[in-house]
């Protein structure tokens, strides 16, 4: 990601994605988008280097396909697979263990 001062010449675009905190400002050639300017007054830097990243939109997309299609699998499936108790399970199990002594 690069980062520079914005030009003098562009300073009322910067005033108007900061009053549009809900809004994307998109820039258009020929009726086609081709850059978009948004506030990040109420962004975080991990929240905004996520959303930019290919490889984590690659595995949000694909994630998305696999949830319509179906592929998905229950919480109390993954824990039979891999052997953990639910957190609910591992408290009764600490209470039980904390009573004894």
């Amino acid at each position: 990601m690069k980062a520079m001062k914005l030009p003098k010449e562009l300073q009322s675009f910067l005033k108007a994605a900061e009053t549009s905190t809900d809004e994307t400002l998109v820039f258009t050639d020929k009726k086609r988008p081709v850059a978009a300017l948004v506030s990040l007054r109420s962004v975080d830097r991990e929240s905004l280097a996520l959303s930019t990243n290919p490889e984590f939109l690659k595995i949000i997309k694909t994630s998305r396909k696999e949830v319509r299609s179906g592929k998905t699998i229950s919480l109390e499936a993954l824990e039979k697979k891999f052997g953990i108790a639910s957190p609910s399970k591992r408290m009764e199990r600490t209470r039980k263990i904390n009573r004894s002594r």
